[in-house]
């Protein structure tokens, strides 16, 4: 068993906490879609009420959606996201990509995105530098500027 003073500190994981959840990401997915109604993302995402409720509760208090009264009598309310929720859109573009190019379905991919340059939407990670894609051999860790601080 590993060591408390082993575990390695990482954006990954403080990012898993907030969305690391399969309906959270789904939440957001059809947020995303235009689906902002609580029964619009139950619907498409199939989750089960108290846990979706709880998803979007954690949402709203991380600051990545905003609850929105649309109706008063009875009150009802959408999901919209915030800048900080569509900051994450790159994120399910690459994990639709993933799964789309290594599980598919029996008849392809769900979905089919096109870009507004017209072709097919295929997203590539690149250097913001450079422009070179991410690949394992040109990127290597090293410490942050809080482990150079110890």
């Amino acid at each position: 068993m590993p060591d408390v003073t082993d575990v390695r500190e990482c954006s990954i994981a403080r990012t898993l906490e907030v969305v690391g959840e399969r309906w959270t990401l789904l939440a957001i997915r059809e947020i995303m879609f235009g689906n902002r109604r609580f029964e619009e993302i139950r619907r498409y995402t199939g989750a089960p009420r108290d846990i979706l409720t709880a998803r979007l509760r954690k949402l709203e208090a991380n600051g990545l959606v905003a609850r929105i009264e649309y109706q008063q009598r009875p009150a009802r309310h959408e999901y919209r996201l915030t800048d900080l929720g569509w900051s994450l859109l790159p994120v399910l573009v690459v994990l639709r990509s993933w799964g789309d190019e290594h599980l598919p379905g029996p008849d392809g991919p769900p979905v089919v995105f096109e870009h507004s340059c017209g072709a097919t939407l295929t997203p590539s990670v690149t250097c913001a530098e450079c422009g070179d894609p991410i690949r394992p051999e040109t990127m290597w860790p090293r410490e942050g500027a809080r482990q150079e601080a110890r």
